[in-house]
């Protein structure tokens, strides 16, 4: 009987929880969502090839297994922000780029060849003023009278220098005397490879030497005989009891003979200041017309020590920086004296009509793509030579072929931009086609 019952009770409980199959189980329970799946990343946008280091990025060339059926390439989805950058597709090809130690010959070649090749050196700084490596052709762009121009040549390498020094002998002594001594470090900034004439002007300009070897033992002779004593700084005094007669009595001089106005001087009594004659055009143009005559693929370079100023001069400003800007010639200096005082440098960029130039020479420097440098001291003089030579030595060297026609005598404006921002560029203004080029 207690069996029974018992069996009863175990029978009703289990009729009371039934017996759930797995696959009713699952029906029952929530469903958990899948893993995101992994996506391909979009397609850069404006790029229809793949990217080849040097080359950018460009159609894919039809395999012999590719067919003109093949699926077009997914579009990026336009919840993607736009992309900032705009990709350059005007140099569809890139330059002609020289092995390491062949950029020399073949801009000369170029230069043969072709008489609408244009040759540009660059020079770039960051903001402190030291020179910028690493850039490529796409970095820059040239601008030939306002139309952009596709680059035929890039190349780094170091070209010889062709430089004719031009030394101000009209500087006043205690300056005169700091160039004499920072002479003898000319020699140690140039190479084997370098060729160097000597000129310098006082009262007209004077070829010192022709162009000789840079490690030659005739520079060193040519640059101590070039040594001069300057000139000294008096106050000039034109009235005055001071203005040639030091000694008076009764208003009368005591010595006749330095009466002014009489026994010597004009009959007005006023003394006549002579003026300071500084022939730098003269100097600059003697040292271009002996530069022209050097070989194709040379850097032509004008190395100026002076303080800038310019007056007597048969030749004017223009008519000299048409000669340099016809025969691809750079202008370079280091500026002493007064123009290289701080503050007083900028303030004698100032011209006063029917006056001197108190500093010209930094107008030269600007428009052939050269580079100044300012020093006082005897040390500061010896490593601008050092400076600016790497400078000259450390350039960017652009080529391409102008759509001008070749000899019209107009001037053509050169515009050169480097698309990184915070850098300074360096380049020639523009240039006059030169018939030498067609030989």
């Amino acid at each position: 009987m207690k069996l029974g019952f018992a069996a009863i009770v175990l029978a009703a409980l289990l009729n009371l929880s039934p017996i759930v199959s797995p696959a009713a189980l699952a029906q029952q329970q929530p469903a958990m969502p899948d893993a995101p799946a992994p996506q391909a990343p979009p397609p850069l946008s404006g790029v229809n090839g793949p990217i080849t280091p040097g080359k950018g990025a460009g159609d894919v060339q039809p395999g012999p297994n590719s067919s003109s059926n093949s699926p077009a390439q997914p579009s990026v989805p336009s919840s993607l922000p736009p992309s900032s950058e705009v990709k350059d597709n005007f140099q569809a090809a890139p330059p002609e780029m020289p092995a390491a130690g062949e950029g020399f010959e073949k801009t000369t070649t170029l230069l043969h060849i072709s008489v609408n090749f244009v040759e540009v050196p660059v020079t770039v700084k960051d903001s402190k003023g030291k020179l910028v490596a690493g850039l490529t052709f796409r970095d820059f762009k040239v601008f030939e009278n306002d139309t952009r121009e596709p680059l035929a040549l890039f190349t780094v390498d170091p070209f010889p220098l062709s430089i004719a020094f031009v030394i101000d002998q009209s500087l006043t002594s205690d300056v005169m005397a700091k160039v004499n001594d920072s002479l003898g470090a000319i020699q140690g900034a140039l190479t084997p490879y370098d060729e160097v004439a000597v000129f310098s002007y006082n009262n007209g300009s004077q070829e010192r030497t022709g162009f000789t070897g840079a490690q030659s033992t005739r520079l060193p002779a040519v640059l101590a005989l070039t040594k001069e004593t300057g000139s000294e700084e008096i106050i000039p005094i034109n009235n005055g009891p001071l203005a040639g007669c030091p000694i008076r009595s009764n208003g009368n001089c005591v010595d006749p003979n330095i009466q002014p106005g009489f026994s010597a001087g004009s009959q007005s009594g006023v003394i006549t200041i002579p003026k300071e004659i500084h022939t730098l055009n003269d100097a600059i143009l003697a040292a271009a017309k002996e530069l022209s005559s050097r070989p194709k693929g040379r850097r032509r370079i004008i190395y100026v020590v002076s303080d800038g100023k310019e007056y007597g001069s048969k030749a004017t400003y223009k008519e000299v920086l048409r000669y340099l800007q016809t025969n691809s010639i750079a202008v370079y200096g280091t500026l002493v004296g007064d123009s290289a005082r701080w503050g007083e440098g900028y303030v004698s960029r100032v011209h006063l009509p029917f006056t001197m130039y108190d500093n010209i020479l930094y107008k030269y420097i600007a428009a052939t793509g050269g580079a100044p440098d300012s020093e006082r001291s005897m040390n500061g003089i010896e490593k601008s030579y050092a400076k600016i030579a790497e400078e000259a030595r450390t350039q960017y060297t652009l080529g391409y072929y102008t759509h001008q026609p070749f000899i019209d005598g107009k001037f053509r404006k050169i515009d050169v931009r480097v698309d990184r921002p915070g850098l300074e560029v360096a380049a020639k203004t523009g240039y006059y086609p030169n018939a030498r080029d067609a030989q």
